[in-house]
């Protein structure tokens, strides 16, 4: 199995070369976004590591704080999530409430030897980590945590967990220093219905845009909407490992990945397939 700075090296060695300068040049407030929020939340912790390591800040250190952050055991690194980190008497369950923001708030007004690092994101009733999103992230929970967000105490970084950035409140996503994260998961590369269709798009004409359209809606027609978008993600998906060194091919493959999300959406919403997928073909023929 491929280790973090294998799969990720760019991220690693940028967060590397950020805590390892002068005053930790890396922003206080950093959101990943991607479909494979496990491997967020991994990298989440990893980072967490590399700013407590008081040993050789190799990746096989066995220094305390990185034998506890291995073991998710460090006290000054937190999960919150709607079932993670509650204060006593807090009864909710399906979001992350006000006495949370409340009681973070009020323990970041205590100073720590420590890097603190909270981790934002959800999980299932299984305890699996996904993503944030407007339902378990809501707006109050989060306009409590700006000030807070914004001006954090010395040694303080919070990370946010999400599948796409429009899945948070604009003012934390302002905030944040943005990362987009590819899947790397062998599972997520079928894209077998899809590849005829898909096949060679980045090279398509405006004039081209109709025929692309209709070949994916009698896709969308013939197999469930959903499955086809998904399918379309896994391919660009696929581009997009292949082409990590080519910036600007990078920002047009991510792009494209959130016309997908945005499609998904939308269908979720029971608009029209005709016009969602109409929209998005114009969006990923430039």
């Amino acid at each position: 199995m491929l280790s973090l700075d294998e799969k990720y090296p760019f991220l690693i060695k940028y967060f590397k070369r950020g805590i390892a300068s002068q005053n930790r040049q890396i922003s206080h407030c950093i959101l990943f976004y991607g479909s494979d929020i496990q491997t967020q939340y991994e990298l989440a912790l990893e980072i967490a590591r590399m700013l407590n390591c008081k040993g050789d800040h190799t990746q096989t250190c066995q220094c305390l704080n990185c034998k506890w952050i291995r073991e998710n055991n460090h006290p000054a690194v937190m999960t919150i999530s709607k079932i993670d980190n509650k204060p006593q008497g807090d009864n909710s369950k399906t979001v992350i409430s006000i006495e949370q923001a409340r009681m973070i708030k009020n323990d970041l007004l205590v100073t720590s030897d420590y890097h603190r690092v909270l981790i934002f994101c959800d999980k299932d009733k299984d305890g699996n980590v996904q993503g944030l999103n407007p339902q378990n992230f809501q707006d109050d929970a989060a306009n409590a945590l700006l000030k807070t967000f914004e001006e954090p105490p010395a040694n303080t970084t919070f990370f946010f967990l999400t599948k796409d950035k429009t899945d948070l409140i604009n003012t934390v996503v302002s905030r944040s220093q943005c990362f987009y994260v590819p899947s790397m998961k062998n599972e997520d590369n079928d894209f077998s219905i899809v590849k005829d269709a898909m096949e060679g798009y980045l090279g398509l004409e405006r004039g081209e845009v109709l025929d692309f359209n209709d070949k994916i809606l009698n896709l969308a027609k013939e197999h469930d909407p959903e499955l086809v978008f998904t399918q379309m993600q896994s391919y660009i998906e696929a581009l997009l490992k292949s082409n990590l060194q080519n910036t600007t091919l990078k920002i047009k493959l991510i792009d494209d990945l959130k016309a997908i999300e945005t499609a998904k959406k939308e269908f979720h919403l029971n608009m029209n397939i005709q016009t969602i997928i109409e929209t998005l073909s114009f969006k990923l023929i430039l």
